[in-house]
């Protein structure tokens, strides 16, 4: 498989014509309606819609090869921000986890590193009206290959009102 590196802020179906997987990957929207996060990703890769919790926060769903993508909303009852965010996860010092890449802007903070075998992504949009939208997505490490490229696309399509 090829491997293609994004340009940050291409949109989305670029992005996803841009993969040379066996099958197109077709763009799928969610869209929560308790915190109106939303979030759009390949859901011929990301195919098997979990439960929703009973608060209505947000919707995961997994793939058969062990990667898992989850787009959700909280209410930032902490105050945090996104200097504050990046802060706590890089020192967290759980078995097996560490920040590799950290960034914050004004409303946003993105962190990305790995979690045991597995590695993550998460994207986390601070919106005015006081809620943090959040996507995370993890694979097995030996997937790198394949989910690098998506994860960049649909992290930058996470959005909220």
């Amino acid at each position: 498989m090829k491997c293609v590196h994004l340009v940050q802020g291409a949109p989305l179906v670029i992005a996803f014509s841009l993969l040379t997987t066996a099958a197109i990957a077709k763009p799928f929207t969610y869209v929560n309606a308790r915190f109106g996060t939303s979030c759009t990703f390949p859901d011929e890769i990301f195919s098997d819609r979990l439960p929703e919790p009973e608060n209505g926060d947000g919707q995961q769903w997994s793939a058969p090869d062990g990667a898992s993508l989850t787009c959700s909303g909280i209410y930032n009852i902490d105050n945090d921000t996104p200097k504050g965010f990046v802060a706590d996860e890089k020192a967290n010092t759980g078995p097996g986890y560490k920040i590799t890449y950290s960034k914050s802007g004004k409303n946003w903070a993105v962190v990305s590193g790995v979690k045991g075998d597995k590695v993550f992504y998460e994207r986390r949009l601070f919106g005015k009206d006081g809620v943090i939208r959040t996507v995370w997505i993890e694979y097995p490490s030996s997937l790198k290959a394949k989910y690098d490229p998506l994860t960049g696309a649909i992290a930058a399509s996470l959005r909220g009102p």
